[in-house]
């Protein structure tokens, strides 16, 4: 027996939206929202991604789990103002790729980023003593420069990270890996240069890549809806949904500034497949 509420999903697009930067909330809540898009057997799924990408395991993860889905349902990627680097990553586990003529993706490559300030801490007399159990367990500490050694290792990790990076564009996109290396050197383009690169499958809207997925599904476009897998809200706003008021006397961008430096601090030593201006690269880069 197929229950109704079951009929209505399998007339139903699922839909996920993946936005901000992608780190571990955000892997936890779209892997969760991918296993139940399986379990209630939506036809298709739009996922809709608007992000400067993030960690590189949380990336792995999320694609992984789309590849798995491709098997039952069918996965049309629709890219916002921004879908770069991890964002990549991810949207090339769909089966095609929609994009804005004009936004902004690519940026293939891997960053790992870290702070000194030891100038400042000798200013104000701040010194550090470590004990460790190798040469290099403190690798990328703030309070020193990286030693040539150091930086090699790290190459080599970033150069890891960044062939499998290649391998899954190529895999997923069914081009030669050669091909992607020409433009993976951490460039960003627009939608419409993407289309020629072979990068994205069509130029339009999310509805254009709704009603993509509707047909691929053997839905109806005209009638077809989206089912949104909404982003849980902490209990606080749920019961008092008027509580964000409170933060009225701050300014609009702090709460995402905010969340910017913490994302910053959290993964400062991590491998990210990460868009970054030039303005807030570390010292370690590629």
């Amino acid at each position: 027996m197929i229950w109704p509420f079951k009929r209505r999903y399998r007339k139903q697009i699922a839909r996920i939206e993946i936005s901000g930067a992608i780190a571990g909330s955000t892997r936890k809540r779209v892997l969760e929202a991918l296993k139940e898009v399986e379990e209630k057997k939506f036809p298709a799924l739009l996922l809709r991604i608007d992000s400067p990408g993030g960690t590189v395991g949380d990336s792995q993860e999320i694609y992984s789990a789309l590849r798995k889905l491709q098997e039952k349902v069918k996965i049309v990627a629709s890219y916002g103002n921004i879908s770069a680097s991890g964002g990549v990553y991810i949207g090339v586990g769909a089966h095609h790729i929609v994009a804005n003529a004009g936004c902004i993706t690519g940026s293939i490559g891997v960053i790992l980023r870290g702070n000194n300030i030891e100038k400042l801490l000798d200013k104000v007399g701040v010194s550090f003593k470590v004990v460790k159990s190798g040469p290099y367990k403190d690798i990328l500490a703030f309070d020193r420069p990286l030693t040539s050694e150091e930086e090699t290792i790290l190459q080599e990790l970033i150069d890891v990270s960044y062939g499998q990076f290649v391998r899954t564009v190529a895999e997923g996109r069914n081009l030669p890996e050669a091909k992607v290396r020409e433009f993976a050197d951490g460039r960003v383009f627009t939608g419409e240069q993407a289309l020629a690169l072979g990068m994205v499958d069509r130029l339009g809207s999310e509805e254009d890549a709704r009603r993509w997925a509707a047909e691929l599904s053997g839905l109806d476009p005209e009638k077809a809806e989206c089912f949104t897998f909404e982003e849980k809200k902490p209990l606080l706003s749920r019961v008092l949904p008027g509580n964000d008021a409170l933060l009225g006397f701050l300014p609009a961008a702090m709460p995402a500034t905010m969340a910017r430096i913490e994302f910053e601090i959290e993964t400062s030593g991590v491998p990210l497949w990460m868009y970054q201006p030039a303005t807030i690269r570390g010292p370690l880069s590629r």
